[in-house]
């Protein structure tokens, strides 16, 4: 059975998911991004990729021969989540997630049998970034934390010693994922995703599970505003302002120098010679 190759499918998931993130800084907002909380949800299908070989092991160390295995890796999964728009581009969303069950058995020589069934169930917290692409679609990346709860039924019979237990294991492990939404209104999109979640099994070790969904989210916040170049307005043609000529300087002749006055002078004695008497009797 081909399965996926955790190393080389993780980095590319992790590229993308760092490189979403990173575009989304310089782009265009598209017509119907909502800003403020939303809530959505996904189901889909679910394909986990653990590490059977560690339970093989345990059974060859005991002695036995697997005659075969077998194993069931498939489910259907869901989740829910709310989140908070902050701006067109970048938002914090969580949530909670079912993955589903996965089993996987076996037979050995002297006769004997394994079985086990893993459920895993949990809480993630993720950064989503979003890169629009046209007025409607637009590219999602998220990178986070899921807390995953994963308990496990086993029972063995025959060679492998008769025995029935659960046990569960709880881990924090990285979380990625990348998608496409396509805006319907300008509340609600659909969303189109592959996320992967890295988990610890109880008995089958470290391993990963990938799913793959359809969902809806709605949004309550208002309508981010879309840029808008400014063009500025021509102003109105202003009449010439008025040019100031100084009138012609005008002479002004000094006035005169005051008059002096000069007294008149004073009027001199007239002589007056004095007269003689006439002779009385000369004739």
């Amino acid at each position: 059975m081909t399965t996926l190759k955790f190393p080389s499918t993780k980095r590319k998931l992790s590229f993308l998911a760092i490189a979403v993130l990173g575009a989304v800084s310089s782009s265009w907002a598209s017509a119907q991004d909502i800003l403020g909380p939303y809530i959505g949800g996904n189901v889909g299908q679910t394909k986990a990729d653990f590490d059977n070989d560690s339970i093989n092991r345990r059974v060859t160390n005991q002695g036995l021969k697997i005659n075969s295995s077998t194993e069931d890796n498939r489910d259907t999964g869901y989740k829910v989540f709310g989140g908070y728009q902050f701006n067109r581009n970048i938002a914090l969303e969580g949530g909670y997630f079912d993955l589903g069950s996965f089993n996987y058995g076996l037979n050995t020589t002297p006769i004997g049998s394994f079985s086990g069934s893993s459920r895993i169930r949990g809480l993630n917290l993720d950064l989503v970034g979003t890169l629009p692409l046209s007025s409607q679609f637009s590219v999602i990346g998220r990178v986070g934390a899921a807390y995953a709860q994963t308990k496990a039924n086993f029972a063995r019979t025959g060679a492998v010693a008769p025995n029935t237990f659960d046990t569960q294991r709880k881990d924090t492990n990285l979380k990625v994922g990348i998608g496409l939404q396509y805006a319907i209104t300008e509340a609600l999109s659909l969303r189109a995703e592959l996320e992967r979640y890295r988990i610890n099994d109880p008995v089958r070790n470290r391993g990963h599970v990938d799913m793959a969904s359809l969902g809806l989210v709605y949004r309550f916040g208002p309508k981010a505003q879309t840029p808008v170049a400014y063009v500025p307005i021509a102003a109105a043609p202003q009449p010439p302002a008025a040019v100031y000529v100084a009138p012609a300087p005008v002479y002004v002749a000094p006035p005169p120098p005051p008059a002096v006055m000069v007294p008149a002078p004073a009027p001199q004695p007239v002589y007056v010679a004095p007269t003689r008497p006439a002779k009385e009797g000369r004739n």
